[in-house]
């Protein structure tokens, strides 16, 4: 496919710009920076954010986008937490953070696959509909996890690594296989290259774009829950930016805004990128400001060259 072939490109581009960073910052701190301590914390910082990005990557490979995804989260960690403190239940508790995550993309699908509305205006929509509807629930007061789910979910581990870590790992591992090879993501790929060609082809594009969006609220579900494991409050106004830095991970991986190109495991190195950043700028004592700063340019220079890549493709 060549949506695969050329998101394969970029990621090696992506790929040498990640491993040069991590090779600078290990010369410039190398008392800190590539210690096991050090890197654990960049895995562990990681983590959710690339529950959202994955998901972000199917939606943005459609030619859509999803403003959204820090809203769901907080609205499905609220209703986690409200309800695992009606009924002292961790399972019902993650079944409700999924379940409206999911109605939320779902939502979101519907109104622009069958309503025909702009995704940038539906997700703009629904984003400030989850908050407010997160901040109705709560008085605007952050409400508190449970212990059992705090100290447990959200300390354990697995050899010697978070166990978020390993869920995470796992689902964007599956998502990303599932997108290069199944069925499922080759429908994602045509409808991003062209709907009009997909559908003549025999794709349920319709249906095809509510599952999408469907998924992408469904892990911004699941994020909020393992989010109110790690963290213990539900965060109502810390996740405002959560759908930037989910764009902008997609993008730098590799991603085309205009569809029909990207992968996950461009994802994840456009999320590790800005961590990276952050990390080794926190170590270094550099103000923090130059870390926004940097990953702008990183993003605007992704954008060109996928621009130049698009030219260069039609000429």
């Amino acid at each position: 496919m060549k949506g695969v072939r050329l998101g394969e490109l970029q990621v090696v581009w992506i790929g040498l710009v990640l491993v040069a960073l991590l090779a600078a910052f290990s010369i410039l701190a190398p008392t800190t920076f590539p210690t096991s301590f050090n890197l654990l914390n960049l895995v562990s910082d990681a983590a959710i954010l690339l529950l959202l990005a994955t998901g972000m990557t199917y939606v943005i490979i459609t030619a859509g986008i999803d403003l959204s995804v820090g809203g769901v989260l907080v609205f499905s960690a609220v209703a986690a937490a409200e309800v695992m403190d009606a009924t002292g239940s961790l399972a019902l508790g993650t079944l409700a953070a999924l379940v409206t995550g999911l109605a939320w993309g779902v939502l979101n699908g519907v109104l622009i696959a069958l309503g025909r509305i702009p995704a940038l205006i539906v997700t703009l929509g629904t984003l400030g509909m989850s908050l407010g509807g997160a901040l109705l629930l709560t008085g605007g007061v952050d409400l508190r996890a449970p212990t059992d789910l705090n100290l447990g979910l959200g300390l354990a581990r697995w050899l010697g690594v978070p166990l978020i870590v390993w869920i995470c790992a796992a689902i964007t591992a599956a998502l990303a296989l599932m997108l290069a090879w199944t069925r499922f993501g080759r429908h994602t790929y045509a409808i991003g290259s062209n709907a009009e060609a997909a559908r003549r082809g025999g794709v349920a594009v319709r249906r095809h774009l509510i599952k999408v969006y469907g998924l992408a609220g469904l892990l911004a579900g699941l994020a909020g829950q393992l989010s109110l494991a790690k963290y213990g409050i539900t965060g109502v106004s810390a996740h405002s930016t959560d759908n930037l830095q989910a764009i902008a991970a997609v993008v730098i991986g590799g991603t085309s805004l205009f569809g029909g190109v990207g992968t996950v495991a461009g994802t994840v190195i456009g999320v590790f990128i800005p961590v990276v950043l952050q990390n080794g700028f926190q170590i270094l004592g550099v103000r923090p400001f130059w870390q926004q700063v940097v990953v702008g340019a990183v993003l605007v220079a992704a954008v060109y060259v996928d621009q130049w890549r698009r030219r260069a493709r039609d000429q």
